[in-house]
């Protein structure tokens, strides 16, 4: 299962059109948040049956599907997505809403354990997104190590810039579609996506085996 198509609304979905004019997709989870900010429990377990795999693919992508918090993260994830519901805007889905909640809250366990994942053989993974070596064993093998060798480096990042980084290469997102789930302006994606990438470059040019761990990935803002 792709993240990125979690939570989209198939092309023939009616659209909706914001104050400045641009369609966005309809999302009918949208009317059950105000019910659930009410603590509405069958609003809230409806939501919650919703956003729950795409919550799952999102900290096991930024954590690695054998870390042992990835469940009690998940309901972290949960628990903050429900606390969060009041400062939802709908400028994306909720779902997209709640990845961005689980993201943030898996890249802060990370930071507040500092532990780093051991499971550098770990082929059992989801890929990458986009990555479609993923079929070969030892192309497996090279993409579990670039997955780990990614979590490192993104774990010693600024928050706001790991945020993107992950948005953009973990889970797939166009600058776009990034600027929308964070609910900043274009320019400030690029630019803390630029800033990342930089970072990543200091670290890769001292370091061959991480470089080539982490071979292939395009800078995607020139």
């Amino acid at each position: 299962m792709t993240l990125r198509l979690i939570g989209s609304p198939p092309k023939e979905s009616p659209r909706t059109r914001d104050p400045l004019g641009s369609a966005r997709p309809y999302d009918p989870l949208a009317a059950l948040v105000a019910s659930a900010i009410q603590r509405n429990q069958a609003a809230e377990r409806t939501l919650l049956l919703a956003v729950g795999p795409a919550v799952l693919s999102v900290v096991r992508k930024a954590l690695g599907v054998h870390h042992p918090e990835v469940d009690d993260l998940c309901q972290e994830a949960c628990v903050g997505f429900l606390a969060a519901l009041p400062s939802f805007r709908a400028e994306c889905t909720v779902v997209h809403f709640a990845c961005r909640v689980a993201l943030l809250t898996a890249l802060a366990a990370r930071r507040r354990t500092d532990r780093q994942i051991r499971c550098a053989i770990d082929v059992d993974e989801e890929p990458l997104a986009n990555d479609a070596d993923a079929l070969s064993p030892a192309r497996s093998l090279e993409s579990a190590r670039r997955r780990h060798a990614l979590r490192e480096l993104v774990n010693e990042l600024p928050l706001a810039q790991a945020e993107v980084l992950s948005l953009h290469i973990m889970l797939g997102h166009t600058i776009e579609e990034t600027s929308v789930i964070i609910a900043a302006p274009m320019n400030t994606v690029r630019s803390r996506l630029r800033r990342a990438l930089s970072a990543l470059r200091d670290r890769l040019g001292t370091s061959a085996q991480l470089k080539d761990l982490l071979g292939g990935r395009h800078d995607p803002v020139g």
